[in-house]
């Protein structure tokens, strides 16, 4: 009979482990979907909320940064806020993730450690 880990390879408990790991991961990815991250820019000029499925969900902008004179100076504002975004909904991922492995028992997975 095959070994792996230190002891005989059992199929059916894996089968069951990775069906549980699925359910586990879909039910996360809908959680993430509805949590958002928020991040601004140009001291709460430009705010960015991004959700943990990594998708924009709102730009705002203070009417007073709309300088018509100056759009570069709020495009990279939005680019900014925007981006702050993006890399904390990342972070709150790649967290949740680690907690869910971590809660199943199973070793750390490369980029999902906090």
């Amino acid at each position: 009979m095959p070994q792996g880990f230190g002891g005989p390879f059992n199929v059916a408990k894996a089968m069951k482990q990775m069906q549980k790991l699925q359910q586990e991961l879909q039910k996360l990815q809908e959680e993430l979907a509805e949590r958002t991250v928020e991040a601004s820019s140009g001291g709460g000029a430009v705010t960015a909320v991004v959700d943990g499925s990594g998708r924009l969900r709102s730009v705002r902008i203070d009417p007073a940064a709309a300088d018509p004179s100056d759009l570069e100076m709020l495009q990279d504002l939005v680019v900014a806020a925007v981006n702050e975004a993006l890399r904390q909904s990342k972070a709150m991922t790649e967290q949740a993730m680690a907690r869910l492995y971590a809660d199943l028992g199973l070793p750390g997975v490369p980029g999902l450690t906090g």
